[in-house]
């Protein structure tokens, strides 16, 4: 309850401050690359329920057809502003919307689609039994996860098989360890981490 009604707050005040620089980028979208601004992609939350997870528009439309993974910062399918709204993480922000409503939360295990949701094994599934969140441990640990996997010659297999395993135990070190004052911390490392 503590948790939903801090989610709630922050999540009101967050798109209240903010309206003037989501106003700008929406704007920045629409005259370099025109229409939508929001992407949304079905992602699986609590209880590996689908749901709409919103987005800035960072690819050209269309993209998300080629692979689902991100390679490097400078992936061919991303935008002139999609590279720095990725890059400051500003593309995460509409995900306030998700927190509003309820979809997410603002700490949490983050969402992943459901084809990776598809190859977790019992133990791993233990992390939908909590709303996902904007961040968490693994998005603090994996921060520059799109340089590591320019790095592979098999981005999906290195995905897959040590990135994704790696996401989920701290998903799960998270969940035994959930609580408002944690949730604050993991924020403002994550805040630090962006302004850096």
């Amino acid at each position: 309850m503590l948790k939903r009604a801090f989610d709630i707050i922050c999540s009101f005040l967050g798109l209240i401050i903010l309206t003037p620089l989501l106003i700008l980028i929406s704007i920045a979208i629409v005259i370099t690359s025109g229409l939508p601004v929001f992407f949304i992609q079905k992602r699986v939350g609590k209880n590996n329920k689908d749901f709409g997870l919103f987005k800035f528009r960072t690819m050209k439309n269309g993209a998300d057809k080629k692979g689902l993974l991100t390679v490097g910062g400078r992936d061919p399918r991303i935008t002139k502003v999609g590279y720095y709204l990725r890059n400051y993480k500003l593309d995460e922000l509409p995900q306030l919307l998700n927190v509003f409503f309820g979809t997410m939360s603002l700490v949490g295990p983050r969402p992943e689609v459901r084809k990776y949701v598809d190859l977790y094994n019992e133990e791993q599934k233990k992390v939908l039994v909590v709303k996902p969140g904007i961040t968490d441990f693994a998005s603090l640990e994996y921060f520059s996860e799109n340089e590591l996997l320019a790095k592979s010659t098999q981005p999906e297999y290195t995905y897959i098989h040590q990135i994704m395993p790696a996401k989920l135990e701290l998903n799960k070190k998270y969940i035994s360890n959930n609580n408002v004052f944690v949730d604050i911390k993991i924020i403002f490392k994550t805040l630090k981490k962006i302004m850096c």
